[in-house]
């Protein structure tokens, strides 16, 4: 059965051009013009990816995405226009996995969807438990605990965090991180690895400002110190 793709995008235009090139991906695909609208139609069936513009009549894009992440995993690949740095900031903290700028190629667009997909189906690791200190990452529940109370997490910081955990004091550049995180099919912009490295920051350290966990290794890329390392 073909997955169902969720297009969120008000520009007619846009819309009608992403849908044409899914489809003839072989995907099913429903769209939405408006927030409002995709949150209904998120509640009425099953959809596997949703793509979604931030700028929307009603609830804009970044609600919709928040809203989406309170209970549900779907991929989320947000789009976003040159001038939205901010926006596409706030995407990745709200739990968005990608985003795409406008103007973009239909063809890049459906790689995404793919890999995206790809890495959302797969299977985790079995009977994995890393724990360092107060923090407990396990790799088969997809959970984090830190002094027994689970974490929310995104796929992404998930996958981040316990690649760094996995060999502590080891050096990962962002390209590293993010080649990871994508199973070899990264494109795009290195600082997304960033973003979601200070959101880890903000749910696990105990004081986010001053990291003992993942440390910054300046012209490099991150490490994970353990309980008691330097920042």
């Amino acid at each position: 059965m073909a997955e169902r793709i969720l297009v969120v995008e008000d520009e007619l235009a846009i819309r009608t051009i992403v849908e044409y090139a899914l489809r003839d991906a072989g995907f099913a695909v429903l769209s939405a013009s408006r927030g409002d609208d995709a949150l209904a139609m998120m509640d009425d069936g099953a959809i596997d990816l949703v793509i979604l513009d931030i700028m929307l009549p009603g609830i804009d894009g970044l609600e919709v995405c928040k809203r989406i992440r309170a209970d549900r995993s779907v991929p989320i690949i947000m789009l976003s226009a040159r001038s939205e740095e901010l926006d596409k900031v706030l995407g990745l903290e709200l739990g968005a996995d990608d985003y795409v700028t406008k103007p973009f190629s239909p063809r890049e667009l459906v790689s995404r969807v793919k890999a995206n997909l790809r890495r959302a189906g797969l299977e985790p690791e079995r009977g994995v438990v890393t724990t360092i200190g107060e923090l407990e990452i396990d790799a088969s529940a997809r959970t984090v605990r830190r002094s027994g109370e689970e974490v929310p997490v995104t796929y992404s910081e998930f996958e981040i965090l316990h690649k760094l955990a996995s060999s502590p004091r080891r050096v990962y550049t962002r390209e590293e991180l993010m080649n990871h995180l994508w199973k070899g099919s990264f494109f795009g912009d290195l600082r997304s690895v960033d973003v979601h490295v200070r959101h880890l920051r903000q749910k696990i350290e105990k004081t986010p400002s001053k990291p003992v966990l993942i440390r910054t290794v300046r012209g490099v890329g991150y490490s994970f110190g353990g309980e008691g390392a330097a920042g």
